[in-house]
């Protein structure tokens, strides 16, 4: 009993004294966390003072720099650029002012797709207080502002390929149309600034603005932008004492002229009437700038997954950004539900099929080095001095498979493929929810079957691409076979081809009658440009683009022609040369079927030099399909040939690319 109450003698004993020390810990643990609320608050304060201080910093150097920039004197900048890069070379306009050039014929200018502004002429309630601003062009502002309501406003109707009830967009007229397409990105701007150093202004300087997005016949039908043109040239050349025009087209606007010279000439209703001798009597020369005459295959990569080169590196880097429902953004479906009721998209698909872009197993472009650099000169046959030239790629690159899914189908031989055949596929079930009618396209009507069947072709060619596009997207190609072809023409003089669905290839109609007139293509080489794509299956989801561009496919040494999923030849970054150049080394040299009267063709090339640094802006000797229009020596040619010269008197071909050769591999007969 004794030790029970030793025992029971020390538990409170032990008890109180361990009051003291659990009193001292509460105390301790109280003040630790006092102190790390303390610690939480300061690191929380330090973050938000770290937060405005940066911005502080920012806008202070901001408005010290805004401060210098408007203090200083107006030739300050020029100066530090001179200081750094040597005096700089007089501006074309200058430099042909002083040798006496003076304006003499019209010009015309025809921009291209995209780079023309759009604005609002009616539109939803979501749209209030945006009467005749810009939608296209200018800061983009309300892309930011009201996302789903500009990609509203700017899609066409899916059935028809024109406005959408309730709402009317219309082309930005007048050379504002298309000089600058945001501020501080020039398109015509600088080619126009020279023109009026030898004279030119408004009344002899016509901007052909045109709503890019609809078909070129629909222009008509819509705007009559076609009949507008006609009557404007004939008014420049009336006013001008009879001197004709020289037409200036960019990009997608090559193909729009061309529809415009077979639409002049074709009697009333479908076209505006003119005659066979009206291009002879009022154009003296057609300047063609970065053109696909022969579509690019950009165009097939933005249709089927909407996706080119770069959004293509952002998609496999930033998938829940671009794609996925995370911050319901789903920004591609939106784009390709936007982009597919553009009908003038469908204008650049490749044309002539596998004659001119290849088969399985060969292209014209067999045995490009991508990594050449390529001589200075303006021999007409430069092509002639590299066939001697061994390429350095392991892999023979199969350029004429535009479409791959896998990069090992893309490297075999088409004997080691197995395909099945897509075009009788069972497309299966949708599983699209409700939810993806706000971002409906086709592809949700497709399920998984018709996926499965599209990945199990392997290799799509030129030929085989429209067929590909006609299975994934039925009602977009339903509308393009009524307004554009891709084929060859057999027999040009068969009444078919006086439908207008074909005026814009060139490998289906003929040239008008004209053989006083010039027809120059000018493009930029140089560039690794897109040609042909390694594709795989997007990881299934809701509302989602089943295909997307492989980015983890690369060459290597091996073949160094592909790099990120893209395989590259040569070209202005955006427009192969094969396209570019193809119809004027050779489709229209001399008389062909394509080219009855003999209108003389000329190639203008231009070997693309990047900015030596930051202050030469976009350079002055760039080749890129855009900037471009900033070269000093294309503009020099323009002025040339609008101040009274010929293709002649500027030396006829300038030819730095393999044009010629590669022109040569194709067997069209002409």
């Amino acid at each position: 009993m004794s030790i029970l109450r030793r025992r029971k003698g020390t538990e409170p004993k032990k008890t109180s004294d361990s009051e003291p020390e659990f009193e001292e810990f509460k105390d301790k643990n109280k003040e630790n966390n006092l102190g790390s609320r303390r610690l939480r608050r300061r690191r929380r304060c330090g973050c938000v003072d770290g937060c405005c201080w940066f911005i502080g910093c920012i806008c202070s150097i901001w408005w010290l720099l805004l401060f210098l920039f408007n203090a200083m004197p107006a030739s300050f900048p020029q100066y530090v650029t001179e200081a750094i890069t040597g005096p700089l070379p007089d501006p074309p306009g200058v430099k042909l002012a002083k040798e006496g050039l003076r304006a003499k014929h019209p010009v015309v200018f025809v921009p291209g797709i995209v780079t023309g502004g759009l604005e609002l002429w009616e539109g939803h309630q979501c749209a209030e207080g945006l009467f005749r601003k810009r939608l296209w062009g200018g800061t983009f502002g309300e892309l930011y502002k009201r996302p789903l309501c500009w990609v509203e406003h700017m899609s066409l109707d899916n059935e028809t390929g024109l406005d959408p009830s309730g709402i009317r967009i219309r082309p930005v007229s007048g050379l504002v149309a298309a000089d600058y397409f945001a501020p501080g990105y020039f398109v015509w701007a600088v080619l126009i600034a020279n023109l009026a150093r030898i004279g030119y202004e408004e009344k002899n300087m016509y901007m052909a603005a045109y709503d890019w997005r609809i078909s070129f016949q629909n222009t008509e039908v819509r705007d009559q932008t076609l009949s507008r043109i006609k009557s404007n040239v004939e008014l420049m050349v009336a006013s001008s004492g009879g001197k004709k025009v020289v037409v200036i087209p960019h990009s997608m606007g090559v193909l729009y002229f061309l529809h415009f010279m077979k639409w002049v000439e074709a009697p009333s209703p479908m076209g505006g009437g003119g005659g066979s001798d009206w291009c002879a009597k009022h154009i003296k020369a057609v300047m063609n700038i970065g053109g696909p005459f022969l579509g690019v295959p950009k165009a097939v990569s933005g249709l089927f997954s909407a996706e080119a080169k770069d959004i293509a590196a952002a998609r496999s880097m930033a998938p829940s950004f671009l794609e996925s429902e995370m911050f319901n953004f789903q920004t591609l479906q939106h784009v390709m539900r936007m982009t597919r009721t553009w009908d003038s998209t469908m204008s650049m698909i490749p044309k002539g099929g596998d004659t001119i872009w290849g088969g399985l197993d060969w292209s014209p472009e067999e045995g490009y080095e991508c990594n050449e650099k390529k001589p200075k000169n303006n021999s007409t046959q430069t092509a002639e001095s590299d066939r001697g030239r061994k390429s350095v790629n392991a892999t023979r690159v199969k350029y004429g498979r535009i479409i791959s899914f896998g990069k090992h189908v893309a490297d075999l031989h088409s004997s080691e493929i197995e395909r099945i055949d897509f075009r009788d596929a069972i497309k299966g079930k949708s599983h699209a929810n409700s939810t993806c009618r706000d971002v409906w396209t086709e592809y949700h009507d497709m399920g998984i079957g018709g996926v499965k069947a599209v990945a199990d072709y392997k290799a799509y060619t030129a030929g085989s691409v429209l067929d590909l596009l006609h299975f994934v997207a039925p009602k977009l190609m339903k509308r393009g076979s009524a307004h554009f072809s891709y084929g060859i023409a057999d027999d040009l003089d068969d009444k078919k081809y006086e439908h207008y669905k074909y005026w814009s290839n060139p490998l289906e109609t003929k040239l008008p009658n004209a053989p006083g007139m010039e027809i120059f293509s000018m493009y930029g080489v140089g560039i690794p440009t897109e040609r042909a794509y390694v594709y795989k299956l997007s990881p299934a989801g809701d509302c989602y683009i089943p295909f997307q561009i492989d980015s983890s496919a690369e060459g290597g040494n091996e073949s160094p022609c592909l790099k990120g999923g893209v395989f590259h030849t040569d070209g202005d970054e955006t427009v192969p040369i094969l396209s570019a150049g193809y119809m004027c080394a050779k489709g229209w040299r001399g008389k062909t079927r394509f080219n009855p009267s003999g209108i003389h063709t000329f190639i203008r090339e231009y070997n693309h030099a990047p900015p030596a640094n930051l202050l030469e802006g976009r350079g002055t000797q760039s080749g890129a399909h855009v900037d471009i229009m900033g070269n000093f020596a294309l503009i020099e040619d323009i002025i040339r040939i609008a101040a009274g010269a010929t293709g002649e008197d500027l030396g006829g071909d300038q030819v730095y690319s393999d044009i010629f050769k590669w022109s040569e591999r194709i067997k069209l007969k002409l």
